[in-house]
């Protein structure tokens, strides 16, 4: 059993690394619009509020699937007052509680964020200001599949702690 939850919790993993990579590159793109938004204001007199906005959109593209390819590399931040003090079994319970709760919050975020997308489409959002971008709604609804990434990177990581609980001692996954 514990081998089969390990599999499944992997395919999720790699699901999240492919995105995360992505979104990573991202900030290459992100640099490139700021280099080329200053570069033209500044030396060529251009400016663009719509490009100047696509550096928004850019960095809320990374950042929000950036959330889940962080967790995904180990690099939330986590404060271990007591936690290095527990033994392993409580550990495995504090992380499992952890995940369980992590995986909720996310599934819940991505079904509020889907109203708010959905309220955006109805009606055709765009930028308030002159020469910004339309449809606004399509950066908004990278809200709920952000989370939704983020609630798949907990249930992977929620299947490992089971299957480390569940699994005898000495073949426990690591």
């Amino acid at each position: 059993m514990a081998e089969s939850l390990i599999k499944i919790a992997g395919q999720a993993e790699r699901l999240v690394r492919v995105i995360g990579h992505v979104a990573a590159w991202s900030a290459v793109l992100l640099v490139l619009l700021v280099a080329g938004n200053v570069l033209g204001r500044y030396l060529l007199g251009l400016s663009s509020v719509a490009a100047q906005e696509l550096e928004w959109h850019v960095m809320a593209f990374g950042a929000l699937f950036g959330m889940a390819y962080g967790i995904n590399q180990g690099a939330e931040v986590r404060v271990d007052v007591l936690y290095e003090r527990f033994g392993p079994r409580t550990r495995l319970l504090v992380d499992l509680l952890g995940t369980i709760g992590l995986l909720i919050v996310s599934l819940a975020l991505a079904w509020f964020a889907t109203r708010y997308v959905m309220q955006s489409y109805a009606m055709n959002e765009g930028s308030p200001d002159p020469g910004g971008l339309t449809r606004r709604y399509l950066l908004k609804g990278l809200l709920p599949i952000a989370f939704l990434l983020l609630a798949i990177q907990a249930a992977g990581m929620t299947l490992v702690n089971i299957a480390r609980l569940v699994a005898p001692a000495d073949l426990r996954p690591e």
